[in-house]
C-alpha cells in the first residue's frame, strides 16, 4: 500500500479526504492521511509541513484553498504551487526523488466542488432544510460560472460565503463533506477539472483497479 499525506487547510478538507477520497483511493492501493496545518495559511508554513512529512510517507501533496493564502500577493494558484515545491526543494538542500512531493491548491476554495451538484445539498444526510427555492438560487449561482471552480475568491463572493449567506445554519467542516459524498467523487470530477487532474496523479501513484 502506497501511503500520502495530504497537508490540509482544516476540519473540512480533512472529513473530505477520510470520507470521500481516501475510500476511492484505497481501491487503488493508496492510503492517504490528513494533516491539519493549524492557523495561517503561508507558503512558508506549508512547504515546511511537505518537508517534514516527505520523511514519514512515501508522497506528499496538499488540499488547501487559494482564497485562504495569507501571502499569495498577485500569485495564482499554479505560481503557489510551484512556489511550495521549489521551497521544499530548498528546505531539503540535497539530493532526492522529486516526484514525491507535489502541492496541490484549490481554485478557490473547498466549497467550490459543492456546485458540482447543487440538488446534493438537498439529498445529503444533514439536519438543515433545503428549500427549493435556496437550490433555485444555488442553481443561478452555478449557471453565472463555466465551472464550479471558477466560482471567484472576492471576501464577499467566494463559494462558502455564498452558501452561507443563502443556508445561515451551514457548518463547513460538518455539512461540506457530507454534501460532496452526496455530490459523489464521479460527478466533481467531471465538474471540475484541476480538481479531477490531482486526483488522477493521486491515482497514479497506486495499481489500476480489480476489473470484474
Amino acid at each position: 500500500m502506497i501511503r500520502v499525506a495530504i497537508s490540509v487547510e482544516g476540519d473540512t478538507e480533512a472529513e473530505f479526504v477520510k470520507q470521500v477520497l481516501a475510500k476511492h483511493l484505497r481501491t487503488r492501493g493508496v492510503e492517504l492521511y490528513a494533516r491539519l496545518l493549524h492557523g495561517n495559511v503561508t507558503v512558508e508554513r506549508l512547504a515546511s509541513d511537505l518537508k517534514v512529512l516527505i520523511y514519514s510517507f512515501d508522497f506528499v501533496t496538499s488540499l488547501v484553498d487559494l482564497y485562504g493564502f495569507q501571502d499569495k500577493g498577485s500569485m495564482n494558484r499554479e505560481d503557489l504551487e510551484q512556489h511550495i515545491y521549489e521551497l521544499v526543494d530548498k528546505k531539503i538542500n540535497h539530493s532526492w526523488d522529486q516526484t514525491r512531493v507535489f502541492p496541490y491548491v484549490q481554485q478557490y476554495e473547498f466549497e467550490g466542488l459543492l456546485f458540482s451538484d447543487v440538488d446534493a445539498f438537498e439529498r445529503a444526510n444533514t439536519t438543515i432544510e433545503i428549500t427549493q427555492e435556496t437550490i433555485v438560487e444555488l442553481r443561478s449561482i452555478r449557471k453565472q460560472f463555466p465551472t464550479p471552480e471558477n466560482i471567484n475568491d472576492n471576501p464577499e463572493t467566494a463559494p462558502s460565503k455564498r452558501i452561507m449567506q443563502l443556508i445561515p445554519r451551514y457548518i463547513k467542516r460538518v455539512h461540506g463533506p457530507l454534501i460532496a459524498e452526496e455530490t459523489g467523487l464521479e460527478t466533481i470530477r467531471a465538474e471540475c477539472k484541476r480538481f479531477d487532474e490531482w486526483v488522477t496523479r493521486l491515482e497514479s501513484l497506486g495499481n489500476p483497479p480489480e476489473s470484474g
